[in-house]
This record gives C-alpha cells, structure tokens and sequence, in this order.
C-alpha cells in the first residue's frame, strides 16, 4: 500500500513520500528572479523494504548477539596465544635419507655393491618422484623424494621393506644395515648450541656432548631430533707390513685376532653345591694401552705376538682427515670443539622450542666440568620473532590508517567507531579459526590478515552509510537498521561471496607452491566471511 512501510518487527511505518511525486517535485519549483526558471532537485525518495533480512533476528535479540560477540573475543584472545609461530606454513615434505656405512670401501665399490641393489628396490616404491644417491669412501646415501600426495609415514613403511628386500643383496660383512630418517629439507635447526675445552680431547668433549647434553635436549616437548657435529674418539691401529711378513702373517690374520679379543661373550659359570658363581669376563678394551698388549698370534717358539710387535697403536679420532675451523665474536679458537645442532618436530612451535633449550642450559652447565663452556651459537627463533613483529607491527599501522580514513570521509567519530570495532572483531574470528584448523602465525598468514584489513571494513561502511542516509530522511535509527538489514543484506553477503571467490583458485594450487600458500588464501578467505559475518550481526545492532 503506498506510504506504508512493512518490515519484520517494526510494524507498519508512514512515509513523507506522496502518492504522486512527479507533481509534488513540480509544485515545489520556485522561480528566480531574473525570468530564469531553475529547480532545485529533489532528493530520490527512500525504497520501501519489506522484511528486514539477515539481520533482523539479531536486531531483535540484542542479548543473544551481544554474547556471541563476547564469545568471538574470547575465543579468538584466548587461541591468539596458543597459535605456533613461525616463519612459513609448516610443510611436511615427504623426503627420506637412507644412508650406509662400509668403512674401507672405494666410491666404486660403495656403487656397485652398496647403491645399486638398493636402487633397484627402491624404484620399485609407488609414489617415489625423485631419486638421489651419492657413493664416497665408506659411505653411500640416498634422498628419495615423494610425490606430495604420498604421506610420510607410508614413505617411511615402503622405504623400510625396500632395504629389507635388498639385505639379501649386500655384502655380508656389512658392519650394520641401512638406515632411514624422515629428513625436511627445508627445516634448519633452530638452535645450535656449541661446547668448547682448551684442555680436553675431541674425542672425549664429543662424549660429553653425546651423553650430558644432547640427550636430556632430545626429550624437551618439540625436539625432534640432535645433530653432533664433531669426531667420535677412537683407538687407531696401523700395522706394520714388515712386521706382519716377518711372522707369516696377513692383514686378515691381524683383523681376526683383533675382533676375537675384543668382543662381549658369555663365559659360562661354575655350578657348586650351595652357591653358583658367574664368570665376567672383561672382553672389551677402550684404552690404547689394553691394545697394545693384546696377543694376536704365537711365534714358532710359543712365545707371544704382541700388537705393538706388528702394529701402531694410539687414541686417536674416527676421520683424522676431517679439518674443523671454530669461530665466534668474544672467544679465542678453542683447543676442542662440537657443536650441537637442535631440530624441531613438523607443527612445533620453534619459539617455544628454543625457549625450552635455553631453559635447561643452567642445568646442563651445573653437570659439565669446569674445563668445558656451553655457548649459544645460533638461535634461529630469533629471527622468526623479529620478521613476526615486524609484519604485526604493519598490521597495526595498516588498522590505524583505515580508522583514520575511514574518519576522513565519515566527519564523525561516533560512526566511524562502528567499523572500528568489526575490525578487530573479524581478525579475532580468524585467528579462532586459524587454531581449529592447525595453522600458525607466520609471514604469509599475517600478510593475509594485513592485505585483509581493507576488506574487513567494507561491509561495514556499506551498511552503515545506508543507516545514516535513511535516518537523514527522517526514519528513526531502529526503523531505519531495520530497513537497510532488509534493503542490504543480499548485496553485503555478494559482496563477501565475491571477494572470498578471488582467492579460491589459491585453495587448489597444485604442487609445493600450493601446499605453502593455502594457509595464505585460507586466512585472507576467512577473515572476508568473518567481516560479512560481523557486519550482518553486531553492525546492525551498533
């Protein structure tokens, strides 16, 4: 019925409008003096609205939409603090490193006898992409890279039955079977952590390092795994070639006599009446001294070989050909050095991680001698917490110049604190979001929360400004919320629809680029639904 409104909950309204506009706009012309006849144009009349849309529910229930606000702040303050941090998304590369040790083989060797019949298992692995193998002195390795469909721990599975399909293939003297890590390569550790002595040996700071350090940091909550950079000690025998002819002996002579006195084995007990008596034999010798003076075989006359008549013997280190050069600001060169490298498990928080390791250096100091010094060499999580604040701080400046904009072009501070206030509002029902689905806060999901701060006002503004134009007609604000809810709500839920489709396509980017921006278009799409959300509930109230 014309000059009447209807609208849900509001009942019925009367308009200023006439039932004919056309002539009320020509009666309302007045001529000027001069003979000129001007008109001033009429202001376009207000649309009638039936109904008052999305909205008009929580208009109604200001109670109910007032706690669901509550509960969105809550939310999102509480899991803001929970989120992990780091500096991309975490991804799970699906990469494993198979490595296998020969000590005394050539590279060609290591190829022919090592590397080959593994290759031909593994190339037998559904889902394997890329293949890498590297033969050295002794040693052989491998890097199997998987699709990235194919889960890590069914990689893991297929990679074990594969080396043990091919232990049949390998030499039988092999000193221990292949071995596998689930390897990121794209994950540096995040803390290293060096020891340094003028006094002690490499040999023994690396058993300091192995049993007093890397150990109690390998069980702190997030630590994967403790890498030991430094020389294992060892005890060196070099025979002597003469020697060993002299006494019509061969290498192969001394390698048995060797590896018989060195080893653990059960020697038996004595059995008596009433007690029984277990034999311990002391077979296994760690000092060079206990080598020296180890028989390895009889002269022609019974009297013994010893290992020092055939051989050198001296403590000394695994690899004496590897060259180590240690250098740190506000330290001299130490005489021995390892370093300790801490890595992180896929999800973690590396800065709580490196926060947990420097926790316990106080305690690991108290346990290590006075000759050897615990350093800080590297903590990665620094950087991350810098580039992490950097970008947060773009954040705030990006929300301070929309307020202030917004401001600008609105002239009045009550209206421009409603937007104001769904801004903040959309970035907590994000980050409660971002922690149901396991993301972390990271460069690329903070640079779609700041990209995001230009969208998350629009709707807003949008519903807004068409308050405050039908209360300029003389509606009164309830009448007039109600109204634009009904007018609006499609066009601001098009309008969110329409900039969340844009980075759909994101969502379903194929191959590793896709794996590390989807929590990028994942965040920027939840905070476009989360501005129309806000601006259909709580705007309309405000």
């Amino acid at each position: 019925m014309a000059g009447e409104d209807q609208h849900d909950g509001a009942g019925d309204h009367e308009h200023n409008g006439s039932p004919h506009p056309a002539k009320d706009r020509q009666h309302r012309a007045k001529p000027v003096t001069g003979g000129a006849a001007l008109t001033v144009p009429p202001e376009a009349p207000l649309v009638k609205v039936k109904g008052s849309g999305l909205s008009g529910p929580f208009i109604r229930r200001p109670v109910m939409t007032v706690l669901l606000t509550l509960s969105v702040i809550v939310a999102g303050i509480a899991t803001y603090g929970k989120l992990a941090v780091n500096d991309l998304p975490a991804v799970d590369y699906p990469v494993i490193q198979v490595t296998c040790s020969y000590p005394g083989a050539n590279p060609t060797t290591m190829a022919n006898n090592i590397a080959t019949p593994l290759e031909k298992q593994f190339l037998q692995i559904p889902g394997l992409d890329i293949i890498t193998s590297t033969s050295t002195q002794g040693n052989t390795s491998f890097t199997l890279q998987f699709v990235l469909s194919k889960s890590i721990i069914d990689a893991a599975t297929d990679v074990q039955a594969a080396i043990q399909r091919a232990t049949g293939k390998l030499p039988l003297d092999l000193p221990s079977p292949p071995t596998f890590t689930k390897t990121n390569p794209n994950d540096q550790a995040i803390y290293l952590v060096g020891l340094l002595s003028d006094t002690l040996t490499d040999g023994y700071l690396y058993k300091y390092a192995s049993t007093a350090v890397a150990q109690r940091i390998a069980i702190l909550p997030g630590v994967s795994q403790v890498n030991i950079y430094g020389v294992q000690a060892a005890i060196r025998i070099k025979a002597d070639p003469a020697g060993l002819a002299s006494r019509g002996l061969t290498m192969d002579d001394l390698a048995g006599a060797i590896k018989a006195g060195t080893v653990y084995s059960g020697a038996g007990q004595f059995d008596g009446a009433h007690r029984t008596f277990v034999l311990l034999p002391n077979g296994q010798i760690d000092q060079a001294e206990g080598y020296r003076n180890l028989i390895v075989a009889r002269n022609r006359d019974g009297s013994p070989v010893y290992l020092r008549d055939v051989a050198e013997v001296r403590q000394s280190v695994q690899d004496e050909r590897i060259s180590r050069t240690f250098w740190m600001r506000g330290f001299n060169p130490p005489g021995s050095v390892v370093v300790l490298a801490v890595s992180r498990q896929a999800g973690a928080n590396a800065v709580e991680v490196a926060k947990s390791v420097k926790a316990l250096f106080p305690q690991i100091r108290a346990s290590l001698p006075g000759s050897i010094t615990l350093v800080p060499v590297f903590d990665r999580s620094q950087s991350i917490v810098d580039s992490v604040h950097d970008v947060q701080f773009t954040l705030m400046i990006a929300f301070v110049l929309v307020v202030i904009v917004i401001y600008v072009f609105l002239g009045r501070a009550t209206d421009t604190l409603i937007p104001a206030v769904a801004l903040p509002l959309s970035l907590l029902l994000t980050v409660a979001v971002m922690f149901a689905l396991n993301y972390s806060v990271n460069n690329l999901t903070l640079m779609a929360l700041t990209l995001a701060i230009g969208f998350l006002v629009d709707d807003a503004i949008v519903f807004l400004e068409n308050v405050v134009r039908r209360a300029e007609h003389g509606e009164s604000i309830l009448k007039a919320a109600f109204n634009s809810a009904g007018e609006i709500s499609v066009t601001i839920m098009s309008m969110t629809l329409s900039l969340a489709a844009v980075f759909i396509p994101l969502v379903f980017l194929p191959g590793l680029l896709g794996r590390i921006f989807r929590e990028f278009s994942v965040t920027i799409i939840v905070a476009i639904l989360a501005s129309g959300l806000i601006s259909l509930t709580l705007t309309p109230l405000m």
